[in-house]
């Protein structure tokens, strides 16, 4: 019986093995989608306990102790002692056997903390201790600590574009080795479905910019204003969660219309929604286009299904799902019209739902344009996807129906400076799958195909996204 994460954890070859202690493992982190918190970084955030960094705001445990059982008031609850949180989560982890939050917590103690003991409700209030001894005490246990301690070269936040960046100056002015970018983020100022909500983003956007909005050509020059300001504080990428691609048809005078019909405080029809949306996600690809970033579109997922939660919660506290939406015909239509009018930039496609993945993969063959290698690529798996399985999928997926060896890796999507493990657990699995292809007699290894695959693991780990982002 092999050992529970032993050094060739994830490794079943000895090819498994080389590829990535020898290529995989060496190689700096770029973490390009991230939730960390700038005020955190900038401060150097020292942590109360180990509850604070590892349960706070992480909606993937959240989920995991309410399917055990476990009440409410010990997830989120604000009277509840860290202690009684940490115990509780201790006694969720044996139950989660085969999700990936069980090799995840492991990863994040052993490489973090140093600390091999398998969590459970025997070992809990041990390891809460040595953790949060060790967090009072380290300094490799504050968010600078921890992005140097796992070679993180470049970390890129997610911002709105109302976001002044204050933290994101402090952080370039500081020592930390680590350059943390922002990212655009504009996902509020194409959501015009409560006329209230969208009235007040707008005159947040006109403080910020400093452009008095009237109309909807003062409101896309306002957020040209924020996206210059934001190209000079490093950003080379945008982000959008969707929850599909609009491309629905419309003309000048329709938005105009539109705006003009929100703004006043009116509510909009459905067909009203989708053509303002349309018109927003084209305005920002050609803002992009422009100032030479990378666009980057996470669609697919159903946000806070459960009203009662999300009455007392809020978003982003673990009531999301996998959501079905028939997107390849608009993502091709939103595709071709950048493409044809010349402002199709670099792009990655995230999908949440695992039955459009061949879908996904095939679309990017129909926009390369060679003029460079992976213009168009198909993200990571996303989210629910971010697992073995998931990851596996995708790789083979777009190893059969594209190039592999062009592609830009993996990220974080996390809010915790504990998940840089997620980079380790990706590129295990990724060095296992091409080792059982040389094992098996599918890829040669020897000569100068070694030396291709030696480099492919390093591009897919690391130099394919340095490239793509021109970091």
């Amino acid at each position: 019986m092999k050992q529970f994460m032993d050094e060739n954890f994830l490794l079943q070859t000895e090819t498994a093995q080389k590829l990535y202690h020898e290529h995989a493992a060496k190689m700096p982190i770029i973490d390009y989608h991230c939730h960390l918190v700038p005020q955190q970084v900038a401060e150097n955030k020292r942590f109360r306990t180990i509850t604070e960094v590892w349960l706070g705001g992480d909606h993937y445990k959240w989920r995991a102790m309410r399917s055990n059982g476990i009440p409410e008031k010990y997830c989120t609850g604000k009277d509840t002692s860290d202690w009684e949180k940490f115990e509780k989560w201790a006694e969720t982890v044996p139950y989660t056997f085969r999700n990936p939050l069980y090799h995840w917590t492991h990863l994040e103690l052993k490489t973090a903390f140093g600390i091999n003991k398998r969590l459970n409700p025997e070992t809990a209030r041990e390891i809460f201790d040595e953790c949060n001894d060790k967090l009072a005490n380290d300094p490799a246990l504050t968010p600078w600590g921890l992005l140097n301690k796992y070679n993180v070269e470049t970390v890129c936040t997610t911002d709105d574009p109302i976001d002044d960046l204050h933290y994101h100056s402090i952080v370039a002015k500081s020592e930390l080795k680590t350059r943390m970018l922002p990212a655009w983020r504009p996902d509020k100022a194409m959501a015009p479905e409560s006329a209230l909500a969208f009235r007040e983003y707008v005159e947040k956007l006109s403080a910020a910019s400093g452009k008095n909005i009237s109309n909807f050509q003062d409101y896309v020059d306002a957020l040209q204003q924020r996206h210059d300001f934001f190209s000079t504080m490093g950003c080379r990428l945008s982000d959008h969660g969707i929850e599909e691609f609009y491309a629905e048809e419309y003309t000048d005078q329709e938005i105009n219309d539109i705006f003009d019909k929100v703004y006043a405080g009116k509510e909009l029809s459905h067909e009203e929604v989708l053509k303002f949306k349309s018109a927003m996600l084209y305005v920002f690809a050609v803002q992009d286009y422009e100032a030479g970033w990378a666009q980057q579109y996470h669609y697919g997922a159903i946000r806070n299904n459960n009203t009662r939660m999300f009455r007392q919660l809020g978003p982003d506290t673990g009531f999301d799902s996998i959501g079905e939406f028939n997107t390849a015909k608009s993502c091709s239509a939103f595709l071709n019209r950048l493409d044809l009018e010349g402002h199709l930039t670099k792009t990655i496609l995230y999908n949440l739902n695992p039955c459009a993945n061949e879908v996904m993969a095939t679309m990017l063959g129909n926009f390369q344009d060679g003029s460079m290698p992976g213009k168009i690529q198909w993200g990571s798996g996303w989210w629910f996807l971010d697992q073995k399985d998931g990851i596996t999928k995708q790789l083979n997926a777009l190893s059969l129906l594209g190039l592999l060896s062009r592609f830009v890796g993996m990220l974080t999507d996390s809010r915790s400076f504990l998940s840089y493990p997620r980079h380790e657990y990706f590129r295990r699995i990724l060095c296992n799958l091409i080792g059982n292809d040389i094992e098996n007699g599918e890829i040669p290894y020897d000569g100068f195909e070694e030396k291709r695959v030696n480099q492919m693991v390093e591009d897919i780990s690391y130099y394919n996204a340095k490239n793509f982002f021109n970091f």
